[in-house]
């Protein structure tokens, strides 16, 4: 269906009893499907240009009706296609931990799942679960970031990883021998996951909303976030760096180089950009 069909077809899904409702691209998998990150600021796509809307209910419903009744609700004048199958019961804790395996970032340091054995015991192995944060490991723009921090983190750096999500980076740093690493997150969630995980993994580290107000300058600045959320930090993420310290950006399209750089150069002699799948890193020097 339209772009401009999804959300009123969604809340009417919902009102009629489904549990859940997931929009995709109708056209993924094909040379027209379209990328959407949604990432803040005043202009961004809100839905797919053709979008497949699936809705979960209860096997008791009469799911024909409700879903028809949907329709009718949602200002549809005619109930388009659609079809009906079952779910089979399944164990979807075990099937959702299939998808999740470790994850190889060098030849000494893996992103492991707690169900998963460690595939090299000798490695520095971050026990890592999905969860309500992002940060995985899996993500190029979390690639860039760990793949920066195994090859120029000093011993007993101090570190900052600010939008830590799950405290991914903030963790590797610690096992990689940082003296002090701070995760600073927006989302309450976030913060609650990393002090978790930092735990697990035997780190020593402080987790903080962004309201916190006593932060210190640290010598390695990381930001995995969006363009447009860079772009307005770029004065704060400065004054964290200490003269002559290094920042590490990511979650930036090829497309949005030009304009994250250009608010970061009053402060720092910036790197040329470093691209994976179409993700960039982006780092600099504080200027002293």
């Amino acid at each position: 269906m339209n772009a401009d069909q999804v959300s009123a077809i969604s809340d009417a899904l919902i009102e009629h009893g489904a549990f859940s409702v997931d929009v995709s691209d109708a056209n993924a998998g094909t040379a027209q499907e379209t990328s959407i990150f949604q990432e803040p600021g005043p202009d961004f796509e809100v839905a797919f240009a053709i979008n497949r809307v699936i809705a979960l209910f209860a096997a008791s419903l009469d799911v024909r009706r409700e879903i028809e009744s949907a329709f009718v609700a949602a200002g549809f004048a005619d109930i388009p296609e659609y079809k009906i199958s079952e779910v089979p019961e399944q164990d979807w804790v075990k099937l959702t931990q299939a998808q999740f395996s470790p994850i190889r970032v060098s030849n000494r340091l893996w992103i492991v799942p707690s169900w998963h054995a460690a595939p090299d015991p000798g490695a520095i192995n971050i026990i890592l679960d999905p969860g309500l944060a992002f940060g995985t490991g899996s993500h190029p723009t979390t690639r860039l970031c760990l793949d920066w921090l195994e090859q120029n983190i000093a011993p007993g750096s101090s570190v900052i990883d600010y939008g830590c999500g799950s405290g991914v980076l903030a963790i590797t740093a610690a096992k990689l021998g940082a003296g002090y690493v701070r995760g600073v997150d927006i989302d309450p969630q976030a913060v609650i996951l990393s002090r978790f995980n930092a735990s697990r993994n035997g780190v020593v580290g402080e987790f903080s909303g962004a309201d916190d107000t006593n932060l210190a300058p640290a010598d390695i600045v990381l930001a995995n976030i969006l363009a447009n959320p860079l772009k307005v930090l770029a004065p704060l993420l400065a004054k964290l760096t200490h003269p002559g310290g290094q920042l590490v950006l990511s979650g930036i399209l090829a497309s949005q180089v030009q304009e994250v750089f250009a608010p970061y150069r009053p402060w720092f002699i910036m790197d040329p950009p470093v691209l994976d799948q179409g993700w960039i890193r982006l780092c600099g020097t504080r200027m002293k």
